[in-house]
């Protein structure tokens, strides 16, 4: 049991260190300002909504917390992987 807190502490360390990432990608993005800061605006918006959405059906089928994490972690990997391309 206690590997698997160490294991679920881990990755949601991880998540906060790439979700940093993110943030600072997305705030240099908004910064710049026009019509590609209004389209990440609007989707980093609708990202959260659906992400939450399926975190809660996650939880509420009997999900665990370590799935729900995971789940995070791939999206916030992908948009990093996307605003460091332009």
């Amino acid at each position: 049991m206690f590997r698997s807190w160490m294991k679920l502490a881990r990755s949601a360390s991880l998540l906060g260190l790439e979700s940093h990432q993110v943030i600072a990608l997305r705030l240099a993005k908004l910064a710049k300002g026009g019509q590609a800061a209004q389209k990440e605006a609007h989707r980093m918006v609708a990202e959260k909504i659906t992400a939450a959405q399926a975190a809660a059906l996650n939880l509420a089928m009997g999900g665990r917390a370590g799935s729900v994490v995971s789940n995070y972690r791939k999206k916030v990997r992908a948009n990093r992987t996307r605003l460091r391309r332009r």
